[in-house]
């Protein structure tokens, strides 16, 4: 019996750490929407925080803004579009204000939500008002914080 022991104990340990090097080779795997209604969507991100009370204290300026937080970083965004000419129309009127910006493309399955996103691009695509895009980014956030933040 003792001369079984030890292949078992060593084929457990080799089987294990397999399996942990098998697992963790996904961590750094970006995920893939399955479902066939998910689409490319932008967001316009404002900031990078490493703590939520900075954030907070950053973001009092805006009227509407959303945030994730991966990784223990608090990413704040202050605009979400599908139309590639829509990000760069938002980005350039926070250009504008004096904000920097990055793009971060994420993908969204939630018809619901990309469908009304569709509709407050078609208004941002057709003018070129500050005030207009001002208030359509205020009213995707807000859908968005309804229709889709519970979600993840």
């Amino acid at each position: 019996m003792k001369k079984y022991l030890f292949p078992i104990f060593l084929s457990t340990l080799i089987g294990t750490a397999m399996a942990y090097l098998l697992i963790s080779s996904y961590d750094d795997i970006e995920p893939v929407s399955l479902s066939k209604d998910a689409e490319d969507v932008y967001y316009i991100q404002s900031g990078v925080y490493s703590n939520k009370d900075e954030m907070l204290e950053d973001m009092t300026m805006f009227e509407n803004y959303i945030y994730n937080v991966e990784d223990n970083m608090y990413y704040t965004y202050f605009g979400i579009t599908k139309n590639e000419k829509n990000e760069e129309k938002i980005k350039e009127f926070y250009k504008q204000k004096g904000y920097d910006t990055s793009i971060r493309k994420k993908v969204t399955d939630n018809t619901e939500f990309l469908t009304i996103l569709g509709q407050y691009d078609d208004i941002i695509k057709n003018t070129d008002d500050s005030n207009t895009i001002s208030v359509v980014c205020n009213q995707v956030l807000s859908k968005y914080e309804e229709m889709v933040a519970g979600e993840y």
